[in-house]
């Protein structure tokens, strides 16, 4: 999302370092906004005061409550029996796995020599993934504090998140560039899972609440925070303290501090206040979800989500015994999955699965899947040289630690069939230096795309299969290439939380070096996304064929490095929109869409549309922005409609509440 821009070569008036480039682009959207809410926190975290809920005509940063005294929060649940002696599965060296036996002081040391090595590494091929046991971990004497760094996964073993319980805290902070340039806005690689955190420890302004401030691919999900706030800023840090963009899932909390958080996207989940919004906030099937006002504040959201299934997740019974518990398909779902028993699903044990290392071959990775397998990999970095084929209906597919799967040769290293029920969780495809036509194929495509209107298909509408997690990445490690990153030819298939990043900062990033013509293309039918992040294509975005399409929450960047106007347009229109449904479909929707303009390396360029879609009764959008992050210009926000971003209003959106 505003990411950091692409290291050009040097120019009167542009910032040297990249990273403080980025910085520049994205801290005037919330100059007025963040400035009061910044002072206004300051002062009521000191004074200890509660949260208010914010006026929606001046959305601004509510305070973070002091913290309290162990006494005041939710009691930690019992410690549960010890479990039996079992040999561990081998998760290779990268997966540390805790144990409520073991002193608070040695775990303590591991994750702090962890995130000593991974809070700056943000281009780094070091992956972690940090599991906890069912019991309870620290105490009000003897909190345990959890950092999160890049390409770490921290996550509970338990049923429920009231399994594992973290008297502490799991903190993202900022990441200071340089003394006075801390942000969140590249805090990218991380997630959150499956327990409960109730907050406690540390002192001053950091006691005030459990941060989370980072950006995108930084998922929470089934977690339960208990005794303090949630906040998505760290306003303790000196330096602007922006953050931009995020998803959570299936989680109760109390109070959430927005702050400044340019758009977020929460689902299926049960909160206390949310604080403010900037630009862009969208709750799907969210219990204390503020109320529909787009554009002000900018809140859109939905009663409930049309269809959604949870990331499945491992799980550590009481006879010491791993398995992946898959959660069920829920239509129309609204709150979480285990706050009133336990989540529907089912468990599949270890067994099943190949636990597959970075050494294995794909060979050896695809004759397990054709012995009827599932796969579970490991932490770390795949070399692919051919794809991996998932063929077999309701296949399981769950990475570990940030597992990252990087084409070799041109490879598209990943594909599904038409079938049903497979799930894609929690793994990351890298673009290699030699072109990929795709980075990851769903189903085959049909004769001039349009549809998986192939008999062979053998999808199911009450059975989708499921990308959760799922991220892509054409340059940022390493020079890549790809045509595309994402391609969906199969019916019934829903995306659940996805970035696609053409990088924007990074190595072997350029317009001509990072090639990426566009993001996600749907050609089936029945297609839906809750939480879709594509940035910095070179042509469309986002380019849906299907009929039927359903999108909740969409956030874009248009190409930062567009060398000049003539290599940025086609057919008369200059640019390419950001979301473009093919003039062909006749059923489509969105709701909380934003669309964002910065061409710094040509300031004159302009961009005719955001958003371009046919104007016919089936297809309607809903709350849509455009804002000009600090250079060229966006025409319109959908077709002909909408005001312009400019250079004039930097951060201002210019917004249509519905269209047509």
């Amino acid at each position: 999302m505003p990411l950091a821009h692409v290291p050009h070569p040097p120019r009167a008036g542009r910032p040297q370092n990249p990273q403080q480039g980025r910085t520049q682009a994205r801290r005037r959207h919330v100059a007025g906004t963040v400035a009061g809410a910044v002072a206004l926190l300051a002062g009521l975290v000191a004074s200890g005061g509660s949260m208010a809920a914010a006026a929606p005509a001046a959305p601004a940063v509510s305070k973070a409550s002091a913290s309290k005294s162990l006494a005041q929060q939710a009691p930690a649940p019992a410690a549960p029996p010890a479990l039996p002696q079992v040999a561990e599965p081998d998760f290779g060296p990268n997966v540390r796995i805790f144990d409520p036996g073991m002193p608070v002081a040695e775990i303590q040391a591991t994750v702090d020599s962890i995130a000593a090595e991974q809070v700056d590494d943000e281009m780094g091929s070091k992956r972690y993934s940090l599991l906890f046991k069912p019991g309870t971990y620290g105490s009000a004497e003897e909190p345990l504090i959890v950092q999160v760094g890049y390409s770490t996964e921290v996550a509970g073993l338990g049923a429920s998140p009231t399994d594992v319980t973290i008297n502490g805290h799991v903190d993202v902070y900022n990441r200071c560039l340089a003394a006075d340039n801390c942000i969140a806005l590249n805090n990218f690689w991380r997630s959150l899972s499956n327990l409960t955190i109730n907050v406690t420890g540390l002192e001053g302004c950091r006691s005030s609440a459990n941060f989370w401030a980072a950006s995108q691919a930084s998922p929470m999900r089934r977690i339960n925070i208990t005794g303090g706030n949630l906040s998505l800023m760290d306003y303790c840090t000196a330096g602007p303290q922006y953050a931009s963009g995020g998803f959570i899932a299936d989680s109760k909390t109390g109070d959430v501090i927005n702050g400044s958080q340019q758009q977020y996207f929460v689902r299926d989940s049960s909160i206390g206040n949310w604080s403010n919004g900037v630009w862009n906030q969208v709750f799907s099937g969210v219990d204390g979800a503020p109320a529909q006002s787009f554009p002000n504040p900018p809140y859109t959201t939905l009663a409930s989500t049309p269809i959604s299934r949870e990331k499945p997740y491992l799980t550590l019974d009481a006879a010491g015994q791993y398995s992946v518990f898959v959660p069920a398909v829920r239509t129309d779902s609204a709150g979480t999955t285990w706050e009133n028993g336990p989540t529907a699903g089912r468990s599949i044990p270890l067994s099943d699965f190949y636990v597959a290392r970075p050494s294995d071959s794909v060979k050896t990775i695809n004759s397990q899947l054709a012995r009827g397998k599932n796969l579970l990999l490991t932490p770390g970095v795949y070399g692919i040289d051919e794809s991996i084929e998932v063929k077999r209906a309701n296949t399981i597919v769950l990475g570990l630690g940030i597992a990252t799967l990087t084409a070799i040769n041109g490879a598209v290293p990943l594909t599904v069939a038409d079938v049903p029920g497979v799930d894609i969780a929690a793994v990351t495809i890298d673009a290699g230096e030699v072109n990929s036509p795709a980075l990851m194929r769903i189903g085959k495509a049909t004769q001039g795309g349009g549809g998986a209107a192939n008999p062979a298909v053998r999808t199911d509408p009450g059975n989708p299969t499921v990308l959760h997690d799922v991220f892509f990445r054409i340059g940022g490690p390493h020079v890549g290439k790809a045509s595309v990153s994402l391609e969906v030819n199969s019916d019934n298939v829903l995306l659940d939380h996805i970035w696609a990043w053409r990088a924007d900062h990074g190595n072997g990033v350029g317009w001509t070096t990072n090639t990426g013509r566009n993001g996600v293309i749907i050609n089936g039918n029945n297609v839906t996304a809750t939480g879709l992040f594509v940035e910095h294509y070179q042509e469309y975005n986002v380019i849906w064929n299907g009929e039927n399409g359903r999108t909740v929450f969409f956030q874009n960047e248009l190409p930062y490095d567009a060398p000049n106007q003539a290599a940025w347009q086609h057919d008369g229109v200059l640019g390419w929109a950001g979301y473009k449904v093919a003039d062909s479909v006749k059923t489509h929707e969105l709701w909380g869409g934003g669309s964002y303009v910065y061409n710094n390396v040509d300031p004159t360029i302009h961009a005719t549309r955001g958003f371009e879609v046919p104007v016919t009764p089936g297809v309607t959008l809903h709350s849509l922005l455009t804002v000009n992050l600090g250079a060229g210009t966006l025409d319109h926000v959908i077709n002909d409609t909408g005001a312009p971003v400019s250079t004039d209003a930097v951060g201002v959106p210019s917004y249509v509440p519905s269209f047509p």
